[in-house]
């Protein structure tokens, strides 16, 4: 297996590193260069249609995109530690949690970093207004996570997850992009240490 990836800050392929940490998994990652798009190159689209960032490639050729479906085919290949439940709750409660961490927190940080952040001027036709309007709704998603997590451990439940993975690395990316977390929010920031002490984080 191949995994093309980049560093951090990019989120997607931190997801899928802290993944194959708290997996035990040793996946060496082939770095494609997205300062020099790469990721857009004719070569890498007959790979990934999308020309997105991480990919899975198969011993037998077939490549696997996006994050969480690169992890669930690796949760399935490699079952312990379960990573995305394993009673039909548990695994629905992922899922919730990993959809929602992308529109409620992902969506505000990903227009903010397009329309409103220096670094993609150059990449498209910035809305600045529409950008900068995203602050606001990242700040309401990080009260809406603060009231959700209250007496919980981690976002789905008693156990760490592909959840959590996913709102820690978008978090850890807003703050880089400029997004702080708000620090009246007590159980986000209680839980935000919690993953960030994990070995993994660091992936």
């Amino acid at each position: 297996m191949i995994l093309y990836g980049a560093p951090n800050p990019a989120p997607n392929p931190r997801r899928v590193r802290v993944f194959l940490a708290e997996k035990g998994i040793e996946l060496p990652e082939t770095r494609v260069d997205m300062m020099k798009r790469e990721h857009k190159s004719p070569e890498f689209r007959a790979k990934n249609s999308m020309g997105q960032l991480p990919a899975l490639e198969l011993d037998d050729g077939v490549v696997i995109a996006e994050t969480v479906a690169i992890c669930r085919y690796l949760d399935e290949t490699h079952p312990a530690p379960p990573m995305f439940g394993t009673t039909p709750v548990e695994k629905a409660m992922v899922d919730m949690w990993v959809r929602r961490t992308e529109f409620t927190v992902m969506m505000p940080v990903g227009n903010f970093w397009r329309h409103a952040h220096p670094r993609t001027a150059a990449l498209l036709t910035q809305f600045k207004d529409f950008g900068e309007s995203n602050k606001e709704t990242y700040k309401g998603a990080q009260r809406y996570l603060d009231r959700e997590l209250e007496g919980k451990t981690w976002l789905a439940g008693d156990t760490y997850s592909m959840a959590d993975i996913c709102l820690l690395t978008t978090l850890d990316f807003a703050g880089w992009i400029g997004l702080p977390l708000e620090p009246e929010n007590a159980h986000l920031k209680a839980w935000h240490d919690r993953a960030t002490a994990r070995p993994s984080a660091n992936a």
